[in-house]
């Protein structure tokens, strides 16, 4: 895709290297730019799975009680 967008090949020949279609490219190239745009204005929301929403979910309180209890042994540490 870089390469396409360099300029450094033509897309034709990136094409036929990686075995896809040139519609397949242009259609990559086109949600690749996309995106792009989009971040440069600041949308950084994303899709996400519901599965992978709640395995992030479990995994950042599974964290934080993580870093709580650290916190408190740290307390009776400095304590004692």
């Amino acid at each position: 895709m870089l390469a396409g967008l360099r300029g450094e090949d033509t897309i034709a020949e990136l094409c036929r290297q990686e075995g896809i279609a040139q519609s397949q490219y242009y259609s990559w190239s086109k949600e690749f730019l996309e995106a792009g745009k989009m971040r440069l204005v600041g949308d950084t929301a994303r899709e996400a799975k519901t599965g992978e929403v709640q395995s992030l979910r479990r995994e950042a309180r599974d964290l934080k009680e993580v870093v709580a209890e650290q916190t408190l042994e740290l307390r009776l540490l400095k304590k004692a």
